[in-house]
């Protein structure tokens, strides 16, 4: 039920902070910079706004995320030029370069070992608050840890998908995942798992079809996913 629960916020929250990288997209665009870069420092501004308000609100996690980040959209389409918008929208993969790759690589290697370190604790922050603080858990300092690694995840992933359809690509491969797993640990395993081999299938689409690689890595997550419910244990 954590495990689930976990899911379905990171999930709520990295769609919005996908569109508040369209600025950041918007301006690596126009000066001809990596959009991941571009991204990151809108996402960061993001979150720790996001981070601030729910201390001083109290108000949940995704409803200040879906606040914040209509002004990111705003601000965007205010000098994004008409003929970059499909860009920053759906991401182009054929400008992702070797060296690019192999920064990815390395970033998701270290989240994956910071993932495993704090998912136990998240699992029970998202059960209870209450019980996560009476167990001396500085739970602020986890759920902005827990938002600046899903900050970084969406920055690397529009360089796939673009601005608007990070949020599937978090959701989908853990909804399937969450379908096929008996335990924790198969949920974890299969959620990397769907998510590599829909990437493989997106870009070797995009190979052959030439149609970009963004919406074809979300349909080929999207078809793991009915065929997942087919088997769903």
């Amino acid at each position: 039920m954590g495990s689930l629960m976990l899911s379905k916020r990171m999930a709520l929250v990295a769609g919005p902070l996908g569109h508040l990288t369209l600025p950041g997209i918007a301006l690596a665009l126009l000066y001809g910079f990596d959009v991941s870069l571009g991204a990151f420092p809108f996402v960061i501004f993001g979150i720790v706004l996001i981070w601030f308000f729910e201390l001083k609100t109290k108000l949940p996690m995704e409803a200040l995320t879906a606040v914040v980040f209509a002004s990111g959209v705003a601000v965007a389409f205010l000098f994004l030029p008409m003929e970059q918008a499909e860009t920053a929208l759906v991401g182009d993969i054929s400008k992702v370069g070797p060296w690019e790759t192999l920064i990815s690589v390395i970033i998701v290697l270290i989240l994956l070992f910071v993932i495993r370190k704090i998912y136990p604790k998240m699992v029970l922050i998202n059960v209870s608050d209450d019980l996560a603080k009476s167990s001396g858990m500085n739970v602020e300092k986890y759920n902005f840890l827990y938002l600046l690694l899903i900050a970084v995840i969406v920055a690397l992933g529009v360089k796939m998908v673009g601005g608007l359809l990070t949020a599937a690509l978090v959701a989908i491969p853990a909804s399937a995942a969450r379908n096929l797993s008996r335990n924790l640990t198969q949920y974890t395993s299969m959620a990397i798992l769907i998510g590599a081999v829909s990437s493989c299938a997106g870009i070797l689409l995009f190979k052959l079809t030439s149609f970009p690689a963004g919406p074809l890595i979300i349909m080929a997550n999207s078809a793991i996913f009915l065929i997942s419910i087919i088997f769903r244990r």
